[in-house]
This record gives C-alpha cells, structure tokens and sequence, in this order.
C-alpha cells in the first residue's frame, strides 16, 4: 500500500477488499516465514502496518457515522 493519502480517497469496498488481501498475503507470508522460504522479511512489517492503517480508518469512519 502507497501512503494514508491514498487509502483514505477509497470507498468502504475497496478499503475492505484491500483489507481481505492484505490478510491473505500476511498469511501466506508468515507460512512463507515458517518453512525458511521469505524472501522480503521487510514484507511482513509493511503489511501488517497497512492493515493497520485500514483498519484505523475503518473505525473513524464508522465512528463519525455514528456521531451524526
């Protein structure tokens, strides 16, 4: 994922599609890490932190909903 600037211009169903891949590549990586096979260490650090970052803006945005 590129920077907070583009992840906030997505929609819920992109965020949310983006989301489920990230979750997908972060599981693939660790069984990557498992078996010795990584070969991005660095990888694993991004995604998690991109999961991060959509999940935070997941909760703004439903929280703001809430508030009106």
């Amino acid at each position: 994922m590129a920077n907070v600037a583009d992840i906030k211009t997505k929609s819920d169903d992109e965020l949310s599609t983006e989301l489920n891949n990230l979750k997908r590549e972060q599981f693939n990586l660790r069984f990557q890490a498992a078996t010795n096979q990584l070969e991005k260490p660095s990888r694993v650090r991004e995604v998690r932190r991109s999961i991060a970052q959509i999940k935070t803006l997941q909760t703004e945005r439903s929280r703001s909903v809430a508030a009106k």
